[in-house]
């Protein structure tokens, strides 16, 4: 017996939204029609919803182990879900870090047991993140990471960062890169260094500080060959260094998260309401409008979230010591769809792209894609109804948003994974 997801609507290649069932058997799309025959199997009416393949996010921070008090890798994969997505993959800045066999496995135990999302984790690139040795790659990739980086912190020593490309490519490995240079940073720092933070008396976070790890790592990827992918990235200067580095036919891809294509630091409340600190940083309208550019011409490669959970406590020590870090696991695809699609800025094709088989290409993973034999892990998405962000409904322990209250369309309301129904609100 299979399960059809029925009454439902396909994005064809011309990204014209036609009339869809999808069969699901066997955790796999054993067919798709306008009119697959009902017997003998499940029908779930998805209401004339968006059929999709499921979305990927290949930037998460699932906390655990050692913070759980933010974030479980139960919560942060039921929030996934919940917002569309079917793959994460999530952060190694945990304690321990994701520097070990050990600890690899028992994240895949744990995502397992808690049934939602996959979860694939990344491995530390050095031990403990110190920047001083290198971690097993070998034994990292055998035990089931998928790509390496020491997000949460910059790799500050570019001979390490150097070696550890060319262990990576030995590999076959993607080197994924925080780009920040700890010697541009001032202690205390949490805003962008712009007029927001000149009005504050604030000290700020200059966008090179960024930059210069950006084009450092372009230079390091030509030469060793490894696949180097940036993470956040916020400043208009970075995706130009992008930009050349595609045109030199280096192996470079980045990522930009909801929040920076939607927010620019104008946007801060006066009240410097830490639940738009986040690192990077939001930068000047400028770099906002260079990082929508990016993403139209393919100078950026895809969207994630960087979703970062952390408790109201720790959120409301003030805009100094309250930590880095938003949610956005559940409101992601409505607000790129409400305010990027509704608005005509992106077509729906384009950004289902940007959030399925964009990533699944960066990184060469076997998602992503809406086809029979491919396995069914599908988002359905209703693009009608119109709700407010309210965080008190979150799957997610975190909290922490600047997005609460907005209006948006474009909700999930079934998810599965593995042809599993991991989340329904039909």
């Amino acid at each position: 017996m299979g399960t059809i997801l029925g009454n439902g609507k396909l994005l064809n290649h011309a990204g014209d939204l036609i009339p869809v069932e999808v069969l699901v058997e066997d955790g796999r799309i054993a067919a798709m029609g306008e009119a697959i025959p009902r017997e003998g199997h499940e029908w779930i009416d998805c209401k004339g919803g968006l059929i999709s393949a499921g979305l990927i996010d290949v930037h998460v921070h699932l906390r655990e182990p050692g913070f759980e008090h933010k974030e479980t890798i139960a919560t942060g994969a039921a929030a996934a879900v919940r917002g569309g997505f079917t793959t994460i993959c999530c952060m190694p800045n945990t304690r321990p870090s994701i520097d070990s066999v050990e600890t690899v496995k028992s994240i895949l135990d744990k995502a397992h047991e808690a049934g939602k999302a996959r979860v694939i984790p990344y491995g530390a690139i050095t031990v403990r993140q110190l920047g001083k040795e290198l971690t097993d790659f070998a034994g990292l990739k055998e035990a089931g990471i998928f790509a390496l980086t020491d997000d949460g912190v910059g790799v500050q020593s570019t001979a390490m960062m150097k070696k550890a490309m060319q262990a990576a490519k030995e590999w076959g490995l993607s080197i994924v890169a925080h780009c920040e240079d700890d010697d541009l940073l001032i202690p205390g720092a949490a805003l962008h260094d712009g007029e927001v933070a000149k009005r504050h008396g604030l000290p700020g976070i200059p966008s090179e500080s960024e930059s210069i790890h950006v084009g450092r790592d372009i230079l390091l990827a030509e030469q060793t060959g490894v696949h180097y992918h940036v993470c956040h990235i916020s400043a208009k200067e970075s995706v130009r260094l992008v930009r050349d580095g595609k045109r030199a036919g280096v192996n470079v891809t980045c990522e930009v998260t909801p929040h920076h294509l939607l927010l620019c630091d104008e946007d801060i409340p006066e009240s410097l309401d830490t639940n738009w600190k986040m690192n990077p940083p939001l930068r000047s309208r400028e770099d906002r409008a260079a990082l929508i550019a990016g993403l139209k011409d393919g100078t950026i490669d895809l969207i994630a979230t960087d979703h970062a959970p952390h408790t109201a406590e720790e959120k409301a020590n003030g805009i100094n010591r309250a930590p880095f870090g938003i949610v956005g696991s559940e409101t992601a695809f409505p607000l790129l769809y409400t305010h990027f699609v509704q608005t005509g800025e992106l077509t729906l094709k384009e950004l289902v792209d940007f959030l399925t088989i964009k990533p699944a290409a960066a990184f060469g993973l076997p998602y992503g894609r809406l086809e029979v034999g491919a396995t069914a892990d599908l988002t359905v998405i209703d693009l009608e109804t119109e709700k407010n962000i309210d965080p008190a409904s979150f799957a997610s322990k975190g909290t922490n948003t600047p997005f609460a209250g907005w209006s948006c369309k474009g909700w999930t309301i079934l998810t599965l994974v593995d042809g599993r129904i991991v989340h329904q609100d039909v």
